[in-house]
Parts: structure tokens; sequence; C-alpha cells
């Protein structure tokens, strides 16, 4: 059992660390329970009302109540070159509001994600020159959807002191700011289509398509939010950056919108890259890297699913004052062209330091089932919360539709956990 301490005011604070009281016993895992359907494909294939695992984010009131994070919803490849089929095509991107009871999870209340005017949004593409992915999305029957410039692929999440949310996504970047029923407050981008005016680095418009800003996060002082890129920047393109082992980090002040980008080295890039970040100090931080292979597999298994914990403390600020369109250069070579360790150095850049705290793999018993770990999120001084992606309980079936999701290792249909894992070691 994980145990947590809370201070009398009932705030997971860093002042009250040292005064903990009575403590919450957590399971090793509570799992979704009975999730609604959410449709059903042509095939009778079952659509569950699942897909929250994108990001977890702690209620800092109650330390049995988790915000998780769905993406822009159930979707396999179409049969034609760039075409993506949505299993609902009017699914809105949304954040549930869960209660862990033992090793149940129950979803307590849903939000949906809605724009400035209060309508709410769909997962659908950006038109071009907005955050486009170049996908063309279509409905189970075939019809063309369109394009959204609200639309949203959503993967990082925070709750902010206040009660509001903020959520990074995979197509711009966009950053998004919602107030506490789901409206849009700002959205942020490099475009600067979005609302408020301010901009992220044009960079980031470079991002790999559907590898966006996959993690978010905030500094425990509430100034900073902090995001982390999934994979290396087609930055200038994707012949130019293969192998290449160069995330970025950006931080973003939430006052000013001053921002600053750091380099994180991802361990090897065969790797689907890093899924979430979470915030320890200040200036340290987890990032959960991992591949996109089962746990407990017998076939093609998972080799890699750890997390680190990085320090910006002496990493070079990568930032282009000029904001060009591939950021700064070193000897005419974007940052992700130099690749590694070594390209790095000799351009007189230093990455972040990472250390690992915990391999999934390795650390959760019997086996970790999941292809995609996708929410980390540290309670108190030493638990570590991991949320995973159930992709909706299904997955592409190759043949312009789905099929059933099935975990190899339990031959169940995957749905929504939470990993509660206590450290040897605290990290705060």
């Amino acid at each position: 059992m994980a145990m947590l301490g809370i201070c009398a005011s009932g705030l997971l604070v860093t002042s009250c660390y040292d005064h903990l009281l009575p403590s919450v016993s957590y399971p090793a895992f509570s799992e979704a329970s009975d999730p609604k359907t959410l449709a059903v494909s042509p095939n009778q294939t079952v659509i569950y009302n699942g897909g929250f695992g994108s990001a977890i984010a702690a209620d800092p009131n109650d330390p049995n109540v988790f915000y998780l994070l769905t993406d822009r919803g159930p979707n396999a490849a179409g049969s034609a070159s760039g075409s993506i089929i949505f299993g609902k095509a009017d699914f809105t991107p949304q954040i549930g509001k869960f209660r862990v009871d033992g090793g149940k999870l129950t979803l307590e209340e849903t939000i949906l994600l809605k724009n400035a005017a209060g309508q709410v949004l769909t997962g659908l593409p950006n038109p071009s020159g907005e955050g486009s992915t170049g996908e063309t999305a279509y409905d189970l029957l075939g019809q063309s959807l369109g394009t959204s410039a609200d639309g949203l692929d959503s993967e990082g999440l925070v709750r902010d002191s206040d009660g509001t949310f903020w959520v990074s996504d995979e197509y711009g970047p966009h950053i998004v700011h919602f107030d506490a029923t789901g409206k849009t407050i700002e959205r942020i981008n490099p475009f600067g289509t979005g609302t408020g005016g301010r901009k992220l680095p044009l960079v980031l418009a470079r991002r790999r398509a559907n590898r966006g800003m996959e993690g978010l996060t905030i500094t425990p002082d509430g100034k900073t939010l902090v995001g982390l890129m999934q994979s290396p920047l087609y930055n200038p393109s994707s012949g130019a950056v293969s192998g290449s082992l160069v995330l970025r980090v950006l931080t973003f002040d939430i006052v000013t919108g001053a921002t600053k980008q750091y380099v994180y080295l991802m361990e090897n890039a065969s790797l689907t890259g890093c899924s979430e970040i979470a915030a320890i100090t200040n200036t340290t931080f987890l990032a959960l890297e991992r591949d996109g292979n089962y746990g407990g597999n017998s076939v093609n298994p998972a080799t890699f699913k750890k997390v680190f914990k990085f320090d910006l403390a002496g990493a070079t600020d990568i930032s282009d004052p000029a904001n060009g369109a591939g950021g700064m250069l070193y000897n005419s070579k974007t940052v992700e062209e130099l690749k590694d360790k070594a390209g790095l150095q000799s351009a007189g850049i230093v990455p972040v330091t990472k250390t690992l705290v915990f391999d999934l793999l390795t650390g959760i018993s019997p086996v970790y089932p999941h292809d995609k770990a996708e929410g980390i999120a540290l309670i108190g001084n030493n638990i570590l919360a991991i949320s995973n992606d159930d992709d909706f309980g299904v997955v592409d079936n190759g043949a312009n539709g789905f099929m059933a999701k099935i975990l190899p290792a339990t031959s169940t249909v995957d749905k929504n956990r939470i990993y509660f894992v206590t450290l040897p070691t605290p990290l705060r």
C-alpha cells in the first residue's frame, strides 16, 4: 500500500511535508469501473467512454480524487493516405474527475472542454496554418468531417490552484487555459490565432504530427508552466533529424508570457518519446519516457517504460531572440540536427541532467500490461500516480476500422488505471 500524509488544511503543499498527519492508503492500482458505451463501429466493435488517461492531475483538497484527461477521441487510420476515422465524430475532449475507492476508480464528474463562446470543442484536426497535421478526418460512414480551428488533441493537464485547468496538445501545439467549467479563457500557440494575443515560439510549429506537447506541468510556486515535446521536432525536416535524441522543454511565465527552451535527451531514437512531465520543485521535474509496446507481451514485448528526474539548473537556454521558424541555429544547424550529446557539446549546449527514478517494467508487479503509460503525478514526497491511455478500449484493425484493444498479458480489454508507487527515496 502506498501511504500519503496531508496537511491539517487538506492541502498537499511543500510547507507541510515535515508535519504529516494521518495517512491515506492507496492500492497497487485502481481501475475504471463499468465505462459506458460511447459508440459502436460498423463491425460491432464497442467503443467505450474511456480514454481518460492521457494525463493525470491530483486534487489538492482530496487525496482520493484525480483529474484524468482524454485526447481527441477514438480514431483509426483510414485506407486513404493521410485519412483518419473518428469513432465518434462529435466527441468532445474532456476532463474526468475520478475518485479512488480501493481498487475501483469511479467517474464522478465530466468537464467538457469548450471554446471562449461556450461551444463544446471537437478533436478534429486544425486548418492549414493553424496547427494542421495534414490529416483528413472521416466519420464511421466515410463522410468527411472537415477541420476545426478550435480542435484539440489534448495530452497535457494542469489543475491550477484557483481551480482552473491548463491543457497542452499534439496539434498546434496549443496551450489552452480553461475555467473550472471547461470554458476557454485563453488559447496560446505559435501562430497567434488563439485568444489573448500571446504566442509560443514559432519553432514549435515544426512538431512531428501527433507528437506535439505531450506533457505539461506547473511549478510549485504557481508561476510557470513547463511543457515537454514528445519527440524531436521535424526541424528542418524528418530526414534531417533521423536518429535525433533532442526533445525541447518549454517554460512559459504565466504572467508575462516570456518563454525559455532547453534540451532533454531521450535515451534512444527508437522510443515513442516522453509522455508526461510533473514538477518536483521549481527547477526539477519528472519525465515519463517509453516505447509503444505492451508489457508482458510474448511477441515484441515492451522493453522501456521509465520515469526520470531532470534538472533545468545549469542547462542552456536555446531560445531564439529572433523567433525564427527553425529556432536558434548553431553553425547553420538546428538543435534537432545536432542529434545527441556529442553534437550538443560541439555547439556549446548543455542539456538538462537526468537520473533514473523508476522502471515500470521491473517495479510494477506482476506485470505492467499496457502500451501507453501517459500520465504521472507526484503526491507528497514520494508517491507516484501513473495513468494509462486505454484508447477507449479500441485500436486500429488495419482495415479502415476498429477492433477491441486486448492486453496480451491479461487477455482483457484495456481500461483506465491509476498505479500507485511508493519510492524508497523521497524526491523532495
